[in-house]
């Protein structure tokens, strides 16, 4: 099964994934990824609004939507995920984004601790604009502490309800595995990244120096959101990318 697949209608490349999202994304020779960071979340519906507007004025087709993060009121049940990302894909097919048969789009999706928003919302977005002699661009999904690929998420989480310094260890570098397994199939590492982000509520210092710093991951420095993954019962999350220019509107 070929892992890497090509989307010419965006002018990038993606890891294979789940129907929510691939497991990253990559510019093709010709384009590279620029970020764009909402000053406010979105709502779901107006932040696609927003998004096919700055698409339309930067002169690029809905399809060049590559990655985003959302941000959530609370972490979901594992049915609430699964609607959820039901009505979520739906305005993708429209956009002509799985006409392949498969999700292309990057995506983390996290819960604000402190001052939610009050339902799911765009954070960011990412798209690919034709560019020439640029770095190579990408971003890897989010992850939290549980295989991908599962219909269900609750008897595959790493040390489910433990929290230990152990047992969030373990989870932790369960996901850092994780970002590198993704990061290494587009041809990345710790060492391309610009921007590399850590969602938890728990106390990262035990493992932080041993764990992330020391494996490179912190190359760039580290961003925590004090956020929850996006299910009940999971912990601790990650994503990275590595693009060059990025906007705030």
């Amino acid at each position: 099964m070929t892992e890497i697949i090509e989307f010419l209608e965006g002018g990038y490349r993606f890891v294979r994934g789940v129907s929510q999202y691939s497991g990253g994304v990559a510019a093709l020779p010709g384009y590279r990824l620029e970020r764009v960071r909402f000053k406010e979340p979105l709502p779901l519906e107006k932040g696609f609004e927003r998004i096919a507007e700055l698409l339309a004025s930067a002169d690029r087709p809905l399809t060049a939507f590559t990655a985003c993060e959302l941000r959530s009121p609370a972490p979901f049940t594992e049915d609430g995920f699964i609607a959820f990302n039901e009505a979520y894909t739906k305005t993708l097919g429209a956009w002509g984004l799985l006409d392949t048969g498969l999700n292309p789009v990057a995506r983390s999706n996290v819960c604000p601790k402190v001052s939610p928003p009050s339902e799911p919302s765009f954070y960011a977005f990412t798209y690919t604009v034709p560019a020439t002699g640029s770095e190579p661009s990408f971003v890897v999904s989010g992850s939290a502490e549980v295989p991908e690929g599962h219909f269900h998420y609750r008897d595959h989480i790493v040390r489910r309800g433990d929290l230990s310094e152990d047992g969030l260890r373990t989870k932790a570098c369960f996901v850092l595995d994780e970002m590198e397994r993704r990061a290494r199939k587009l041809g990345f590492g710790w060492k391309d990244a610009t921007a590399v982000q850590v969602y938890t509520i728990h106390n990262l210092y035990p493992f932080m120096a041993d764990e992330i710093v020391k494996r490179g991951a912190a190359r760039a420095g580290l961003t925590w959101h004090y956020n929850n993954p996006p299910v009940v019962d999971l912990e601790y999350e990650m994503d990275l990318r590595g693009v060059a220019v990025e906007h705030v509107r």
